[in-house]
Order: C-alpha cells, then structure tokens, then sequence
C-alpha cells in the first residue's frame, strides 16, 4: 500500500522535499491514488497497483505531458525495485481533446506511402556522435 501511494504522489504532486509552492492551490485536487492492490500470482513480493489521476492534472491534448506525468520521474524512483506500466487507460472526455494528424490518416499514409500496418516513430539512439553515414545505417535498420 505503501509503495502505490508513493507511485500516485510521484507521478502527480508528491516531491521528495518541501518547496515553497505546496501552499499556493489544494493538491488534493491534482493527486494521483492509488485505489486498488492486488499481488501477483506466484511472486512473493510483486504486485500490481492501480492508480487514477484526476483529468484537471493533465493539459488537454497534450500526449508529452500525459507521459512525462505518468511515466516521467516516477521509473526513477529509489524506492522501489523495479516498475512496469502494464496498462494505461484514457476516458472519452480526454480522448476528445486530442485533434489527431491535422489531415488525417489517409493523408498520412499516402505521404509516407504505407498503408495496411501501424506508423510508428522513434528516436535512433544514441542522438548525438554519430557520423550522417551511421546515423543513416541506423535509420535504415529501423525501417
């Protein structure tokens, strides 16, 4: 119990120290909760936790904040051994605020000319100190 509530506070308001910003606005309205426990079959010492945030936490339309709020700081954490996102659910109302590709997927496709598969991004590691001849490779072997 423990363990998930210090997850919910560390992926939405909880910080590891005092600052001075904790008494400008109730951050009962901004905490992330750990509502549910349950332990892991056959693992002694695993489990998972179930946390909901509050939608006014998140900017609207916004993937790189939704992330950066769940996933960001709190992979970091000492606290516990390791941790694993399994499963990430969005409400239709914050669904709605996001706008998509801005001409639509067909659009897309025929730009990059792929169709009947995902389109999917990423970012070649490592970013900086490659030759343009082996970051090239390194495209190339993405693709």
């Amino acid at each position: 119990e423990e363990a998930g509530a210090a997850v919910a506070a560390e992926s939405s308001t909880g910080t590891w120290t005092t600052v001075w910003t904790d008494g400008l606005t109730s951050l009962d309205r901004y905490k992330g909760r750990c509502y549910d426990i349950e332990a892991v079959p056959g693992e002694e010492s695993q489990f998972i936790a179930y946390v909901a945030y509050p939608l006014d936490l998140f900017e609207e339309g916004s993937v790189t904040n939704l992330f950066t709020s769940i996933v960001g700081n709190v992979f970091g954490f000492k606290a516990l051994r390791a941790l694993r996102l399994e499963d990430l659910r969005i409400p239709p109302a914050y669904s709605k605020t996001f706008q998509g590709p801005p001409h639509g997927i067909q659009v897309e496709r025929d730009k990059l000319n792929k169709y009947g598969r995902p389109l999917l991004g990423c970012t070649i590691k490592p970013k900086l100190g490659l030759s343009a001849k082996n970051y090239g490779r390194a495209v190339y072997e993405c693709l």
